[in-house]
């Protein structure tokens, strides 16, 4: 199975979720893993 890459769209719709669980008290390693992606792949 190849490794899938993200289109830039998605990629804001992940950050942005992020960002917005972390506004609810969420801590940012949760809700990183709440959105499935990885903590090296936010952190690019």
């Amino acid at each position: 199975m190849g490794i899938k890459r993200h289109k830039p769209e998605e990629i804001l719709t992940k950050l942005r979720q992020v960002d917005v669980l972390v506004g609810q008290r969420m801590s940012r390693i949760d809700a990183i893993r709440e959105v499935q992606i990885t903590e090296q792949t936010f952190y690019r």
